[in-house]
């Protein structure tokens, strides 16, 4: 069976999209999947750049974050079948763990790992598949993916705040806004958005900041400082994916027993500076794996706060793409103007 999909030939060059690659037969554990949408994060785009180190599986297959229709299972697999509606995600989930998988585009060997999504069809591990959960569109469930378990995650599972306790978040793309709205969810005060794009600031103040600082025009530790009236914030979050931001981030947050929580990862041999002296003081930094999400425990709940109002996931997307256009997509994320970017890949599947 063949698919078309977008391949990295070479670091630092645009993706191909590529017809005719031919997907192996199924073996123990794999499911093949047909993609509807795919999300794109950060990570790709620092995938194409280089940024994440040396990379060993050129050429390869990209995108970590999906919703689809599975086609067929390999043997061992009883979590899905053939006909299921699902998100695909980079989350280990419940399930059978296996390897990627080796695609050929003539003698051209082109790698996919244990999920890809930038291709209109895909062989996945069991494990990072998840039945779509009912009321979920599945545009708005390729978020499921990636962004919000790993925003919304942070929040509800890691830092678990109480009514009226107060956070910052740094970057409020598809990660940072997710983060927002799960800290709404939570009745935090004050939650202030910091970032250097104001539309993106105006989206987080409806969706539930409180406050919202331009990086661009004012220093935002000392920013968040002033509105807490110089105590620092309980807990804050990176999702702006620089080493500097991390640090402001470690800066804003309260003495004896302030959270910095960040899920970013700034380029590869990037490092953060701390003040050892504000460790001893209390503060507290920790970075978090996906937002410490199970997505088959996590997903249905994700899917419960959509479906009561709480978690209004078509306010982060700002902008759609066909598979054709996945290198604008890319630049339009890498200008720091996006929210969430969907890839409409075959949008009659739902």
């Amino acid at each position: 069976m063949n698919t078309r999909a977008a391949v990295l030939y070479e670091a630092g060059r645009p993706l191909v999209v590529e017809c005719g690659i031919e997907l192996p037969s199924l073996q123990y554990g794999q499911v093949l999947v047909k993609l509807a949408y795919s999300g794109v994060c950060q990570s790709q785009l620092m995938e194409v750049r280089g940024n994440r180190g040396e990379d060993k599986y050129l050429p390869h297959m990209l995108g970590h974050e999906g919703s689809g229709v599975v086609l067929d299972v390999g043997a061992g697999v009883s979590k899905v079948k053939s006909g299921d509606r699902v998100v695909l995600t980079w989350i280990k989930g419940a399930g059978l763990d296996v390897s990627g998988v080796q695609c050929k585009k003539g003698d051209t060997v082109i790698n996919a790992g244990g999920v890809t999504t930038f291709s209109e069809l895909s062989v996945v591990s069991e494990n990072r598949c998840v039945v779509l959960p009912e009321g979920m569109p599945m545009d708005l469930a390729s978020l499921l993916g990636c962004a919000v378990p790993t925003g919304a995650g942070l929040v509800l599972n890691t830092m678990k705040p109480i009514q009226g306790q107060s956070i910052a978040v740094f970057g409020v793309g598809g990660i940072g806004m997710s983060a927002v709205i799960a800290a709404a969810a939570c009745g935090c005060s004050p939650i202030i958005a910091v970032d250097i794009d104001e539309k993106k600031l105006t989206l987080a103040k409806r969706l539930g900041s409180t406050h919202g600082l331009n990086a661009l025009n004012d220093n935002p530790v000392k920013g968040i400082f002033a509105i807490t009236d110089g105590k620092g914030v309980d807990f804050s979050t990176d999702a702006a994916g620089r080493t500097s931001t991390i640090e402001q981030a470690f800066e804003s947050v309260r003495k004896g027993g302030g959270l910095c929580l960040f899920a970013s990862h700034p380029p590869a041999g990037e490092t953060i500076k701390l003040d050892p002296h504000s460790l001893i003081s209390g503060k507290r930094i920790e970075g978090s794996w996906g937002g410490a999400t199970d997505p088959d425990r996590d997903f249905p709940r994700y899917a419960q706060m959509y479906r009561d109002g709480k978690l209004p996931l078509e306010s982060l997307v700002t902008h759609r793409f066909s598979l054709d256009d996945i290198n604008l997509a890319l630049g339009v994320l890498a200008s720091g103007e996006a929210g969430r970017i969907v890839i409409e890949i075959d949008p009659s599947l739902g």
